[in-house]
């Protein structure tokens, strides 16, 4: 599966935005998806992970509360909402994809996510 990320920009502390990732496969109820950044100097981590179903999400510390991933199934998509945005949000982030067969399994693990979209960048200013 091939993933295009978007929605990234420029924008002030406190602001919102809204990430969209898409699929180029209409298999994509197959893959369970996930959101990561990679902050300038830092490695890559996890952000946010939705199950195939879409019943379960899995958040990391630092995308809790603020951050709300969601998937579409007839779309091939999953947005991003990031609220309440800090600057240490500024990253690129990238969504990733695994295939499984369990409807409801959700994991945060890198390296258990297969297929990788090409990042879009995030600025937020102080």
């Amino acid at each position: 599966v091939q993933l295009q990320a978007s929605g990234g920009g420029l924008v002030q502390s406190g602001g919102s935005l809204r990430l969209s990732c898409v699929a180029s496969r209409h298999t994509f109820n197959k893959y369970v998806m996930g959101w990561f950044r990679q902050a300038p100097g830092k490695e890559r981590e996890f952000v946010a992970a939705i199950s195939r179903s879409a019943s379960n999400t899995y958040y990391s510390d630092s995308g809790k509360g603020c951050f709300t991933i969601s998937r579409d199934n007839a779309k091939d998509t999953v947005p991003l909402q990031m609220n309440s945005l800090k600057p240490e949000d500024t990253a690129v982030y990238y969504c990733a994809a695994y295939e499984s067969s369990n409807w409801y399994e959700v994991r945060g693990a890198m390296n258990q996510y297969d297929y990788w979209g090409q990042g879009t960048e995030v600025t937020v200013s102080s």
